[in-house]
């Protein structure tokens, strides 16, 4: 037999392994994510949200100017929903009845008047004298009756009969916290002199003669509210 040389001398083959890949490192968990911080302060109002507000704002805004000139008990919530361009049964869903509706007017209007009048107030300076206080009183209290949100006043003139007795003590409340700021104004200006009447019956006359201008009052004629206060002044208080 024929013998290839050499390969006797060979030596044995062997299978070389390939090195192990090195494993591969296991997933790490990641941290807890913190949780999202809530921003200060009262949220955002979302659009739908705004939106219901502004409706709200205009079913109210329509209703007082409807009370005044049709009457409480003429305007019906058909009536209303026209007017702001709603379906009939649309203010059902910001106001359970008609007398809800009258109540909010007044409700509203009354707690926006306590707030501006606060801030009239306070923008004032310490050592402002008592009488120019008084004439602050007086301005805002006819821009409060005369002004561009004035439609819940003569809603409140007119209409104070229409509410429920719960209503009227509500309404009542807040507006004996707006009066009573009023009254150590008054009793400051009896004790100096300058107001003669008893500051208590000089209160209701000064509100009774303020309330009557819805009556006649007309930018037109040529008076600002300013000149207005000032009139006002003049006839409630005694200069020396």
């Amino acid at each position: 037999m024929l013998k290839i040389s050499g390969f006797a001398n060979l030596p044995p083959m062997t299978r070389t392994r390939k090195p192990a890949a090195p494993a591969a490192p296991a997933p790490q968990t990641p941290p807890p994510a913190e949780p999202a911080r809530r921003p200060r302060g009262r949220p955002r109002k979302t659009a739908l949200e705004i939106d219901d507000g502004n409706r709200r704002r205009a079913l109210m805004d329509c209703a007082a100017e409807l009370f005044l000139t049709q009457g409480y008990a003429a305007t019906s919530v058909r009536d209303i929903a026209a007017a702001v361009g709603m379906h009939s049964g649309s203010p059902f869903y910001f106001f359970k009845s008609k007398s809800d509706l009258l109540h909010a007017v007044m409700h509203e209007g009354m707690l926006q008047a306590e707030l501006s009048q606060q801030q009239a107030m306070q923008a004032l300076a310490p050592d402002t004298p008592i009488a120019e206080r008084l004439r602050t009183l007086i301005r805002h209290h006819f821009e409060v009756l005369l002004g561009p949100r004035s439609g819940f006043i003569p809603v409140m003139l007119y209409e104070w009969r229409s509410l429920t007795a719960v209503q009227r003590n509500d309404v009542s409340g807040i507006k004996d916290r707006y009066e009573a700021v009023w009254a150590p104004v008054l009793e400051q200006l009896h004790a100096q002199g300058a107001l003669q009447a008893d500051p208590g019956v000089a209160r209701l006359y000064i509100f009774g003669a303020l309330h009557w201008a819805v009556q006649w009052f007309s930018p037109r004629k040529g008076m600002t509210l300013d000149q207005l206060s000032d009139q006002a002044m003049a006839l409630f208080i005694r200069k020396d």
